[in-house]
């Protein structure tokens, strides 16, 4: 009877989804894959997994306490190349497994290969590997030209587990070989050559103080980054959080914490083409704060001190500049019980942009690029956030903000307008360029997860965006409205995983380039239109997961099952309906 009611249940759950999100018409982009647990601000109690990389809140007090390393599986939360939507991970949870190697095959010639292996020495020290491939052969009865795409990353880490801390050292290399070919204003031979390839190397390392005596934890990241056109950046990043918790004051109740966050980055970008931009920065931070707690409330007073130097150069300029910067940073919350908690605060601060962030946003910008920092002069929120018997976590906040240099993307139009130029990749009116203006923003988040049963979960989140700026009418390629729904379903004594994700986006405003051949001239004629709209959509993805043996499980993963053939990128169509299947073997 309870297996009736279990298959009863699976086929609920699917026809509800299909029921629900039947107009979907739309895809949503997503840009890079995540290999780690995305962390949300709102997070359960005691139904989340504790990961070895976070390790349980009780081992960062003063206590001494014994820590051993739990063999829970890494999740490889992949997500598919840019024609593509998020792709629902499946993974079933078991306490008997740590590596898996999955490899799957579906329609548009996508390929997954997945794997995650790790072993733990005697003494402590942890050792793995991590290695991903997603290639597809793209659009290819919409589009003459290529738009084929591939994906790789491959790393290695190292986890070691001290009497005072723990500490992680992790390298890898990623390399995305894809096409340009959102290419909406000419009409190129299917030989065209639009091919780009980015490959990036990093190493980032920390260490975590299991207490916060004095010192809390100090990381240290650096990259290199190189692409098809010669562009190149290095980056580094060195940040240490000192800290003394729990001070006793003379007031009832009441306990200070104070840290002090001390960080040093530079970064250097150069490019090749065009206008050979070229920039390095050196940034400096210093923000020192004070919280004062009593039971569920307490209250922050910080600042955020920023020495930053700037050298930029192109074929127009030649510009060194050292400024500092102060910001505040303030939050106060008061609470008298977990389901109730009102909070507010301002904070800002100086964030560098780089090419490699550039491109994890928009893949298809042109390789030369203004590179600046933005400035958060200020964001003052506001908002209410509980916990409800441990059923219902919630966030909700509105904010306001001023920014200088806020960044955004536009189109670009021709580089050469000669219509017998032979023509470069970028040079199709099919690529964008960061674009930088100042202005205010005006945002609302909301965020909900509700776990109903051990076996059940449901999460949403939403957000709304308004920029006012100075030079533009509007912001380009970011949509006013951006929704998500989420859901996973464990059942059949654990051995099926369903999982269910919808996003949801208002239409979006861009540039784009009329570009006419009359004849009677050797050059294109290229006309700019300004702030037209593009875009919109709510798209659903399905997922599954059944172990079949202990070692062996089947996963089938749906994405855009509309199969909506709409644009998040002027030019750039998504794939229709995309289905994959595959095995994987965990040991």
């Amino acid at each position: 009877m309870n297996l009736k009611i279990q298959k009863i249940s699976i086929l609920l759950f699917l026809f509800s989804g299909l029921s629900v999100f039947s107009q979907i018409k739309e895809e949503q982009l997503i840009l890079d894959k995540k290999r780690e647990p995305e962390v949300k601000k709102i997070e359960k109690k005691k139904t989340s997994v504790e990961s070895i990389k976070n390790y349980p809140p009780e081992e960062k007090s003063q206590n001494p306490v014994e820590y051993s390393i739990t063999n829970v599986p890494a999740l490889s939360d992949f997500q598919t190349s840019t024609l593509q939507a998020d792709d629902i991970s499946p993974n079933l949870k078991t306490d008997y497994y740590s590596n898996y190697v999955r490899f799957g095959m579906g329609n548009y010639g996508k390929i997954l290969g997945d794997a995650n292996v790790s072993y733990t020495l005697e003494n402590k020290l942890e050792v793995g590997a991590d290695a991903h491939i997603n290639a597809n052969h793209g659009l290819q009865n919409i589009y003459a030209w290529d738009s084929r795409q591939t994906s790789l990353k491959a790393g290695a880490f190292l986890n070691g587990y001290g009497e005072k801390g723990k500490y992680n050292v992790t390298a890898d290399f990623g390399q995305e070989n894809y096409n340009y070919y959102g290419i909406y204003a000419l009409n190129p031979a299917s030989d065209v050559d639009i091919n780009q390839k980015v490959n990036a190397f990093r190493v980032k390392g920390s260490y975590d103080h299991f207490s916060n005596e004095y010192l809390n934890n100090i990381t240290f990241k650096s990259s290199f980054l190189s692409d098809r056109f010669g562009a190149k950046e290095n980056k580094g990043a060195l940040d240490f959080n000192f800290s003394k918790h729990d001070l006793e004051l003379p007031l009832n109740d009441v306990k200070m914490n104070a840290d002090l966050g001390l960080g040093l980055e530079t970064q250097s970008t150069d490019f090749e083409i065009l206008n050979t931009n070229s920039s390095s920065y050196f940034l400096g931070n210093l923000s020192p704060k004070v919280t004062f707690i009593k039971d569920k409330s307490y209250l922050t007073i910080g600042s955020g001190f920023t020495y930053l130097s700037t050298n930029e150069s192109n074929l127009s300029l030649d510009r060194k500049a050292n400024k500092t910067y102060w910001f505040p940073k303030a939050e106060l919350q008061l609470a008298k019980s977990d389901e109730l908690k009102f909070y507010a605060g301002v904070d800002g601060g100086l964030s560098l942009n780089s090419y490699a962030s550039m491109l994890e946003k928009n893949l298809y910008i042109v390789s030369d690029q203004r590179v600046t920092p933005t400035e958060t002069k200020y964001n003052v929120y506001l908002g209410i956030r509980g916990d409800v018997d441990e059923l219902i976590k919630y966030d909700v906040s509105i904010g306001h903000s001023k920014v200088n240099d806020i960044l955004f993307y536009q189109t670009n139009n021709l580089f050469d307008t000669s219509i017998a130029a032979i023509r470069n990749a970028y040079d199709f009116a099919n690529t964008f360029s960061a674009i930088y203006d100042n202005g205010t923003k005006n945002e609302v988040n909301a965020s909900l997860q509700y776990f109903p049963r051990e076996n059940f979960n449901v999460s949403g989140s939403f957000h709304y965006i308004n920029y006012k700026m100075e030079n533009f009418d509007n912001i380009y390629n970011v949509p006013t409205f951006s929704a998500e729904l989420g859901a996973e379903y464990t059942l059949l004594n654990k051995k099926l995983l369903l999982g269910f994700k919808g996003f949801m986006a208002s239409t979006m405003v861009t540039n784009l380039y009329d570009v006419t051949n009359t004849g009677l001239s050797t050059n294109y004629t290229t006309t700019e239109q300004l702030n037209t709209k593009f875009g919109g959509y709510v798209d659903f993805n399905l997922s599954a997961e059944y172990k079949i043996h202990k070692n062996f499980s089947i996963f089938a993963i749906g994405n855009n099952l509309i199969g909506g053939n709409y644009s998040t990128l002027q030019g750039y169509q998504v794939l229709g309906a995309q289905i994959l299947g595959g095995l994987k073997v965990s040991f």
